[in-house]
């Protein structure tokens, strides 16, 4: 079963906006760390942007200042707004949950399937 669906990807041009969101399943219950990832063809996966439980938030230098990272707990979703976006950007995105509580006892270290973003010159 998808515990975490990624939505909000695309292409756009150099200098646009995207806003991604990831939905937490309702087997979920609690949530702690939530994350986003990135990776592009041929190169390691990084972290863009993390947020906790008590909404501190935590940026890859490559997005500071343009991107944005937020949560709605009673909602169990995580957002990303992606502004001043730049062709380097173009990866897949994946939502991370660090670990959380469910239905059916304790989950760790949890991934969405990702959404692609494009940002064309």
């Amino acid at each position: 079963q998808v515990l975490l669906v990624e939505s909000g990807g695309g292409s756009v041009q150099a200098g646009g906006s995207l806003s991604l969101s990831c939905a937490a399943s309702a087997r979920i219950w609690t949530i702690g760390t939530m994350a986003w990832y990135r990776q592009a063809p041929g190169k390691p996966r990084e972290l863009v942007a993390d947020i906790n439980s008590g909404g501190d938030t935590n940026y890859a230098d490559s997005v500071k200042g343009r991107f944005a990272i937020s949560r709605d707990n009673n909602l169990k979703t995580m957002y990303l707004q992606m502004n001043s976006l730049k062709p380097e950007d173009t990866a897949v995105y994946l939502c991370n949950v660090d670990r959380a509580t469910s239905n059916r006892g304790p989950l760790l270290n949890l991934w969405g399937q990702g959404t692609q973003v494009t940002v064309s010159s």
